[in-house]
């Protein structure tokens, strides 16, 4: 994709047929505030650039039927939603649609090199199935701080080797393509604004609980990053006064009780300890415990596991509640890999929520696990780069 937007007229006519698909001329004039007259040189611009194509007859509205527009349908992005123990890859079009998608085990420890070797072998499959000849941009989410600008990982506390790691400079030159980085959970939060949970809500949070914990913020439709691309790493929010350690350095984090990792560790401990017969039959089938094996337990009605989830839902139900009560958002999503404990995990966050926080707050605050699951990152992804390209250059 070499061509861009001309102004912000193109740019906004890009992404109303993004996100609501072929569309008429006389349909995408009543969205936009520009006379017939320059709303037809605008398209036109847009068809002589390769970027839109006409799409069949439209449906009459009385007078001469016009075309329909559309995105052009080679247009491909790729998606990459990079977490702590796994990688999803997916090439969309250019409406967002997920055309291909591959998980695979990874370990994110393993260091930038490593993972990317992973990540461009998965892109590589993805193409030769048929899928794309080649990619116009990719998106790509790590779990850790983002310093957004530069597309730079800065000091991740799960991420050994990648601080500083120019991830969208390397991705840029191997895909040959333009590459924009982010934070995994803002990604989320795209990808349910986009096609999940959140498509109708303007100001939401989007707390993915996994191996770690954050938080996106959309404010007015657009995620909201802060001066130095940190905001929403709530997972480093004390909930604990001289609490457990955590990786950050810090002691009491809510990440520390309740992730992914903590999780394990207490199911761990309570094997050992004898507390729990369901888990400690899972230990000793398995070796080691995942936040998996408690929601299998949970779901068998052992005690233990259940009291886990409540006491994790706990914390973070009493994080989000501050946060609920600071920002007054619309609508709460839950998602990650911990929403397998699914209703226990999330009447427990619900419970402290509208507990704690204001009932102005809370009187219409819906608190929902998110619709996409593993598919909301690389759908996140491909908004990202779609976004970057879709403004004007």
């Amino acid at each position: 994709m070499t061509a861009r937007p001309a102004n912000a007229h193109q740019a906004r006519l890009l992404r109303l047929l993004r996100d609501g698909g072929p569309n008429s001329r006389a349909q995408l004039g009543d969205q936009v505030d520009l006379s017939r007259s320059k709303l037809a040189v605008e398209v036109d611009r847009l068809l002589e650039t390769g970027l839109v194509v006409a799409d069949g007859l439209a449906a009459s509205r009385g007078g001469r039927r016009s075309h329909n527009i559309r995105l052009a349908p080679a247009l491909r992005f790729l998606g990459v939603d990079i977490g702590a123990t796994s990688v999803d890859v997916a090439v969309t079009n250019a409406e967002l649609e997920v055309l291909g998608h591959i998980n695979q085990p990874m370990d994110v420890r393993e260091g930038p090199v490593a993972v990317f070797e992973q990540v461009l072998a998965m892109a590589a499959k993805l193409r030769a199935s048929g899928l794309a000849e080649g990619f116009d941009g990719a998106g790509i989410g790590v779990p850790g701080p983002v310093r957004f600008p530069e597309g730079v990982p800065v000091a991740p506390p799960i991420m050994p080797g990648w601080d500083g790691f120019p991830v969208r400079e390397a991705l840029s030159q191997d895909l040959g393509c333009p590459v924009m980085v982010d934070n995994d959970v803002n990604l989320m939060a795209m990808g349910e604004q986009h096609a999940g949970v959140a498509r109708s809500v303007g100001d939401f949070l989007c707390v993915k609980i996994g191996t770690g914990i954050g938080c996106g913020i959309v404010v007015g439709g657009e995620v909201y990053r802060g001066t130095t691309g940190s905001a929403g790493d709530i997972g480093h929010i004390q909930v604990e006064p001289d609490g457990r350690p955590c990786a950050c350095g810090n002691k009491g984090c809510l990440e520390a009780y309740f992730s992914g990792a903590a999780l394990a560790r207490d199911a761990e401990e309570a094997a050992h300890q004898g507390r729990s017969p369901e888990l400690s039959t899972r230990f000793e089938d398995s070796g080691r415990l995942s936040a998996v094996d408690v929601a299998a337990a949970a779901a068998a009605g052992d005690p233990t596991a259940l009291d886990l989830i409540r006491a994790g839902g706990n914390r973070t139900g009493q994080v989000i509640a501050g946060l609920v009560s600071f920002f007054n958002p619309g609508l709460v999503v839950i998602g990650g890999g911990v929403t397998g404990l699914g209703h226990t995990l999330l009447a427990a966050i619900r419970t402290q929520v509208y507990r704690q926080s204001l009932p102005l707050a809370t009187g219409n605050l819906p608190i929902v696990l998110g619709e996409l699951g593993p598919t909301a990152g690389v759908i996140g992804g491909a908004r990202l780069i779609s976004d970057h390209l879709f403004s004007p250059a």
